[in-house]
């Protein structure tokens, strides 16, 4: 056959062996460019095993226009600089002042303590992203995160339960209280409620940070909480979200019932005495107290014992900043107003400070 009688060849085989044609070239890139959702995420993960192709997250913060960041962040910028003084001053009053070493005020410094490491975990990191676009954090940070974060809030959840009981002993077995509260059993009471949150936690965070990560890698909140980090699982996820919703079944309805159980045996111990005097006494004693579980323990169950079909990521933002912005703050108000031997070492504290040659 003559060349003029061969048929002409297409431009795809005339051209260079590394060429590509253009249509191909789309489509790898579209395909480099495509987000795989979770549902086309289960298989590559299960063949890379335990294998994790993410290293980091990116937390969204908040979805917010700029002017009405600026606007939130002066605000949660002033309500933690109040949080941190009042605490502080809480802090300052019962270290200094003897009248206050006693172990309900040592279980409210502690309290107050755990409180502010509790903010340094989240609310900086909240503050900054309200004035950026988001955030990257490593896998190692998130789970750091998650662990400090899990860690003190269970610690807070036993507590406050060791504070009823605390209320329990003073008011109903008062002779008996110099020995059950001695200074051995409050310190063993603290570091038992520590090492709790400390299990706890590890568990938490071995078995959701065991799980793989394929991809995407945005959570939709502006810290590692454990609910927006599973989303983001491309293996099934059951057995840490089951053991997340019983833990907080464990650190939030069984504390919160021993908590319950000291104050009903309190009320009713209260109604025994004769006088009304004394009945106000003890109660007030307690008022301050059943303030800080009511808001802390009413935040923490909407957060974690909803059930998963009513999660919805901009509501669990303004809750997660009710219990670790607000929340903290409430403690040394209602303590500091409420409490009048707080108020009188506080008094003394600063005259200690700013006035010692009138003392």
């Amino acid at each position: 056959m003559s060349p003029q009688h061969l048929p002409a060849r297409s431009p795809a085989l005339t051209s260079s062996p590394l060429s590509i044609p253009a249509s191909k070239t789309k489509r790898i890139e579209e395909k480099k460019s495509w987000t795989p959702s979770p549902k086309h995420q289960l298989q590559p993960s299960l063949r890379r095993g335990n294998d994790t192709s993410v290293t980091e997250f990116f937390l969204v913060g908040f979805s917010l226009p700029l002017q009405l960041r600026y606007v939130l962040f002066t605000v949660l910028l002033l309500i933690y600089i109040i949080t941190l003084m009042a605490n502080m001053l809480i802090l300052m009053a019962i270290g200094l002042d003897s009248a206050l070493h006693t172990p309900m005020y040592f279980f409210l410094f502690t309290f107050s303590l755990s409180e502010t490491c509790y903010t340094f975990v989240v609310i900086p990191n909240m503050l900054a992203m309200l004035l950026s676009k988001g955030k990257l954090i490593s896998l190692p940070g998130c789970a750091l995160q998650m662990f400090f974060f899990g860690t003190l809030a269970s610690t807070n959840c036993f507590l406050l339960a060791v504070m009823g009981y605390d209320r329990y002993v003073a008011i109903c077995h008062p002779l008996h209280y110099p020995v059950l509260m001695s200074p051995c059993a409050c310190a063993g009471l603290v570091v038992a409620c520590f090492l709790s949150g400390v299990l706890f936690s590890i568990v938490i965070v071995y078995l959701i940070f065991h799980l793989s990560y394929c991809g995407p890698n945005t959570i939709n909140h502006f810290f590692c909480d454990t609910s927006p980090v599973l989303q983001l699982a491309c293996t099934d996820s059951s057995l840490p979200e089951g053991v997340v919703f019983l833990a907080g079944i464990l650190f939030l309805v069984m504390a919160l019932l021993l908590i319950l159980i000291s104050y009903i045996l309190i009320l009713t111990a209260i109604f025994k005495i004769s006088s009304a005097k004394g009945r106000h006494k003890a109660f007030s004693t307690c008022v301050a107290h059943l303030t800080v579980v009511v808001v802390h323990y009413s935040c923490a169950a909407i957060e974690y014992l909803r059930p998963k079909s009513i999660h919805s990521p901009e509501q669990d933002k303004l809750i997660a900043i009710s219990y670790t912005l607000f929340t903290p703050l409430l403690n040394p108000m209602v303590y500091s107003l409420r409490n009048k031997d707080v108020r009188w070492a506080l008094q003394r504290t600063m005259a200690k400070i700013f006035f010692p040659q009138r003392l």
